[in-house]
C-alpha cells in the first residue's frame, strides 16, 4: 500500500501523520528542517511552538476553543494528549513547556511504526501519482513551494504579519514591585488562581511607556511586503497603541480583576507575564507581539515597573504569514477542488491559532486515511467546533474578504427555534450539543430519535 504523504512537522502536520497512522494506514512525514530553517523556529523538533505558548482558555462550556480542546481529546489528538502532559499554571488557560511539549510530540511520531520522517525540503507540489497529500506547511512555506502553491491555486496566496512576544528570566523580575495573581483568581488546568506575574503602572508610567511605543524605532518592511495586513487578533503592541492612547489599557493592559495586594488598589493599567516553561524559570509577556528593533525593546520594556532590571530570554519578532482562499479553492473533506489526491491543513488554510491548526490537520488525516482504505467518512456535524470551523473555510466565509479566523460560537448554527437562551447558558447548551453530535459522529453514540 502506498503511503500518505504529509509536508510539513509543525502542529497540523504532525496531527495529520498521527492520525492517519493510527486509523493503520502508512505515512511519510517531511519536514525540511533542519535542511532548510526558518527564520522564526529555533529548533529542528516537530510542532515547535514559534509564538505563544498558550492554547488559550480550556473552558470547554464557555469557551470555544476549550470545546475544541475536548473535541481533540476525544478524537485521539496527539496534539492535545502532549499538550495535558507538559501543561503549565497559566490561570484558566491550557499553556504548556514548550520544549517539552515537541521532544515528546516528536518523540511519539519517531517511534511511531507506521511513520517515517524525512528530512527535506518539498519545493512542489507532489504529482497524483504520490497518491494522497496533505499540505501542512503553515506560515512560513519555503518560496519555491508557495510559488508552486500559488500556480496550483491559479491565484496568489492572501497574507498578513504575525508577531511574537518577548519572554522574561523570572530571576531578572523585581518582586518588590510585581505580584502573582489570574485575573479575577480564575483557576485553569494545571494551577491556581494566581498564575500570571503582574507589573503595575501608574497614569503617568503608562502614558510614557506609550509615547516611547509610538516613538520606538521599528523594523522595516521590505518593499513586497508593504501591503500585506496584519492579523488583528495578533497586533503588534506598538500598532494597538498607534489606534489612541486608551487602547492597550482596554486591551492587553487592561487591570480589570486584578488589585496590588500590598495597596489593595486597582492599578491604572498592568503588564503580565505567563510561565513559559516547566521549571518556571522563563516568562511570555502577554500580548506584547511586536515590531521594535531589538535594541528598543530592552530600552523601552525595561521601563516597566518591576523590569528595570529585566534579561531577555528571547526579544519580539515579526514573520509573514500565508495562507489560502479555502472558501474558493478547498471541498468539504479538505481537498484542492483542481487537484483533488491534494489535501491543505493547519494556517494555511486560513484558520488561525495552534489548536485550530492541529484541528484541521487531524480532520485531514483522518480524510485522507479514510480515502486510502476506501472507507466512506463524512465531515464532522456543523453544530461541532470541528464542523463549525471546517465548514467557515470551505464555503462559510465570503470568498472575498476571507481573513484568518479562530474558532467562536458566532460559526455554529443557532439553537433550534423556540429556545430562548442567552449569555453564558447559550453557549453552555451549544458546547453540550457539539459534544453529543461529535460522539454520534464517531460512533460511540446513536443519534438521538
Amino acid at each position: 500500500m502506498k503511503s500518505i504523504h504529509v509536508i510539513g512537522g509543525g502542529l497540523a502536520g504532525s496531527e495529520a501523520a498521527w492520525q492517519a497512522a493510527e486509523a493503520g494506514v502508512s505515512v511519510t512525514l517531511h519536514e525540511m528542517r533542519p535542511v532548510r530553517p526558518t527564520d522564526a523556529h529555533q529548533t529542528d523538533g516537530l510542532a515547535e511552538l514559534v509564538c505563544s505558548n498558550s492554547f488559550r482558555s480550556d473552558d470547554w462550556e464557555n469557551n470555544a476553543v476549550g470545546l475544541l480542546h475536548e473535541e481533540m481529546r476525544r478524537t485521539g489528538s496527539l496534539i492535545m494528549r502532549t499538550a495535558d502532559a507538559h501543561k503549565l499554571p497559566a490561570g484558566g488557560a491550557l499553556a504548556v513547556d514548550r520544549d517539552g511539549f515537541s521532544a515528546a510530540v516528536t518523540q511519539a511520531l519517531e517511534n511511531h511504526p507506521r511513520i517515517t520522517i524525512a528530512r527535506e525540503e518539498i519545493t512542489e507540489l507532489p504529482p497524483a501519482s504520490w497518491g494522497p497529500v496533505v499540505v501542512a506547511t503553515g506560515p512560513l512555506t519555503s518560496p519555491p513551494l508557495a510559488a508552486s502553491i500559488a500556480a496550483a491555486a491559479g491565484q496568489d496566496h492572501l497574507a498578513f504579519f504575525d508577531a511574537i512576544a518577548p519572554i522574561v528570566h523570572r530571576e531578572s523580575i523585581d518582586f518588590s514591585i510585581a505580584w502573582f495573581q489570574s485575573r479575577y483568581d480564575k483557576k485553569g488546568p494545571g494551577g491556581g488562581d494566581a498564575d500570571y506575574i503582574n507589573l503595575p503602572m501608574d497614569e503617568a508610567q503608562y502614558k510614557a511607556f506609550v509615547a516611547a511605543l509610538l516613538a520606538g524605532d521599528k523594523t522595516d518592511f521590505k518593499e513586497w511586503e508593504k501591503s500585506t495586513p496584519y492579523f488583528e487578533a495578533c497586533l503588534p503592541i506598538e500598532v494597538m497603541a498607534s489606534r489612541g492612547e486608551e487602547t492597550l489599557r482596554f486591551g492587553p493592559m487592561k487591570p480589570v480583576g486584578l488589585a496590588d495586594p500590598r495597596s489593595e488598589t486597582r492599578p491604572y493599567a498592568v503588564v503580565q507575564l505567563r510561565q513559559d516553561n516547566a521549571l518556571g524559570t522563563l516568562w511570555n509577556m502577554v500580548g506584547f507581539q511586536t515590531k521594535l528593533k531589538h535594541g528598543e525593546q530592552t530600552r523601552i520594556f525595561r521601563t516597566i515597573p518591576g523590569l528595570e532590571n529585566a534579561q531577555f530570554a528571547r526579544l519580539g519578532g515579526l514573520h509573514r504569514n500565508t495562507f489560502i482562499n479555502s472558501p474558493r479553492l478547498l471541498d468539504a473533506q479538505l481537498r484542492l477542488r483542481t487537484q483533488p489526491h491534494l489535501r491543505f491543513a493547519g494556517q494555511m488554510t486560513g484558520v488561525e491559532g495552534y489548536v485550530e491548526s492541529a484541528a484541521m490537520g487531524l480532520l485531514a488525516g483522518r480524510f485522507a486515511s479514510a480515502e486510502m482504505l476506501q472507507a466512506d467518512m463524512a465531515p464532522p456535524p456543523p453544530t461541532t467546533a470541528f464542523g463549525a470551523l471546517l465548514n467557515h473555510i470551505t464555503g462559510g466565509a465570503d470568498a472575498r474578504t476571507f481573513q484568518p479566523m479562530n474558532v467562536n460560537f458566532g460559526l455554529f448554527p443557532d439553537l433550534p427555534p423556540g429556545k430562548k437562551i442567552k449569555g453564558k447558558d447559550r453557549k453552555q447548551v451549544m458546547a453540550r450539543r457539539a459534544l453529543n453530535d461529535l460522539d454520534v459522529w464517531l460512533g460511540k453514540k446513536a443519534a438521538a430519535e
